[in-house]
């Protein structure tokens, strides 16, 4: 059964029976557990091995992280024949994947088989000439192969880098965005006797639909709007710049709010080209008697903080948001600004801003929070009624824009 072995190995194919059978009765006997190493990558060539019983592993670096197991050899085969053949160190590790049984044969041996049968040498010159052949198409095949997995890597990370860069690129333009739309709110407001005011705005994202302004529009008037856009981002940022200019541009001291507000209706819906809409809430105050003339798009009806630290909110009536329809149902409203009290105009991401349970602020919560504001201004009422909020968000998700604006009667 042996010599039959010998006959598979093509350095002994054209040798006599009797010679196979001389090998085989000098060869030593090897016994090999599982997992146990045979030889090396870098031990010397000393030994072809031939496998009797059970299979062997082939890999690189044996026993750490970058283990590979290269081929796994049976029953029948052979392993060592190069490094016999040619007195080069192990190219790889040999493990014993099952329990196996070998035949070794030494150099020594090898070498007095040569003496018996010189013609030996042309068949070792042969089979190791068809070795390397087969071992260029192969080192061929996996140079191929690597030089387009790396052609691959480096597509990807070109195309990654690009990304990367455009990335940036957006990122930029966000914040050019952002700053733009910051430097649409007043910087300084108006500080007419008797009269002092306060915003406070944080967008969902770094840009949104969100805007306030208050502004003099001469006579002892002082404009007040506050807005808020559908949606979020840079589409609802645009828009909401628009809705502003269009006011700004729209109101001045004798146009009474509801017409200002229908006249930048009619400019957005002139041409129907947009689906976005914005609420809005568009007042004026008189500084000579305190009242406050407003006319509310769909907006949130403001609260009002008197002096007595009652919190109420103002009547109202259903209206609907700027940029729907031509024709638009708006809620007017006026009041006289009682002396200490606060009035507190808001966008909906007030009340809906939630904690980490997913419970909303709501609107019970803005009034018992104003209703500890009494004897400070318009910009602290805002910053402090903006902190309760931030502080019950407890750092989760902001879903919508929230934006405050305040008039204070001294």
């Amino acid at each position: 059964m042996s010599a039959n072995l010998l006959v598979n190995i093509p350095f002994f194919t054209g040798l006599p029976v009797s010679e196979l059978d001389r090998l085989t009765s000098e060869m030593e006997v090897v016994n090999l557990k599982p997992g146990e190493i045979l030889f090396r990558e870098g031990d010397p060539g000393e030994h072809l091995y031939i496998i009797v019983k059970g299979d062997l592993e082939i890999i690189k670096a044996p026993g750490t992280e970058d283990e590979l197991i290269l081929n796994t050899i049976h029953q029948g085969e052979y392993i060592g024949e190069m490094s016999l053949a040619t007195g080069a160190p192990r190219t790889a590790s040999v493990r014993g994947r099952s329990e196996s049984v070998l035949l070794s044969m030494s150099r020594t041996q090898f070498t007095g088989l040569l003496h018996r049968h010189p013609e030996l040498a042309s068949v070792m010159v042969s089979v190791l000439s068809h070795r390397l052949d087969n071992t260029n198409v192969s080192t061929f095949r996996d140079l191929t192969e690597k030089n387009h997995q790396l052609q691959k890597a480096f597509d990807e990370l070109k195309a990654a880098q690009e990304q990367l860069i455009e990335k940036e690129r957006l990122e930029k333009e966000l914040q050019v965005a952002a700053e733009i739309q910051m430097s649409i709110l007043p910087d300084i407001m108006p500080s007419p006797d008797g009269f002092d005011f306060g915003g406070r705005i944080l967008p969902a994202r770094q840009v949104g639909g969100d805007f306030y302004d208050v502004f003099e529009l001469g006579e002892n008037k002082i404009g007040v709007v506050i807005g808020d856009v559908a949606d979020k981002g840079v589409p609802s940022a645009i828009f909401m710049a628009r809705a502003h200019a269009l006011i700004i541009a729209e109101a001045d001291e004798i146009t009474p709010p509801d017409d200002v507000l229908r006249m930048v209706n009619e400019h957005i819906t002139r041409f129907e080209k947009s689906t976005q809409f914005v609420t809005a809430l568009f007042g004026i105050l008189d500084t000579s008697t305190g009242e406050f003339s407003y006319a509310r798009a769909g907006h949130e009806p403001p609260l009002l903080l008197t002096a007595d630290g009652e919190v109420l909110r103002l009547p109202h009536k259903p209206g609907m948001a700027l940029g729907l329809w031509e024709d638009i149902l708006l809620d007017e409203n006026s009041l006289t600004l009682p002396k200490g009290s606060l009035l507190m105009m808001f966008t909906d991401g007030m009340t809906d801003c939630r904690n980490p349970n997913g419970e909303p602020f709501g609107l019970e919560r803005i009034q018992h929070s104003m209703a500890n504001l009494n004897k400070i201004n318009a910009q602290a009422g805002c910053d402090e009624l903006f902190e309760k909020l931030m502080k019950y968000q407890d750092g989760s998700k902001q879903d919508d824009d929230v934006t405050l604006v305040a008039i204070h009667a001294k």
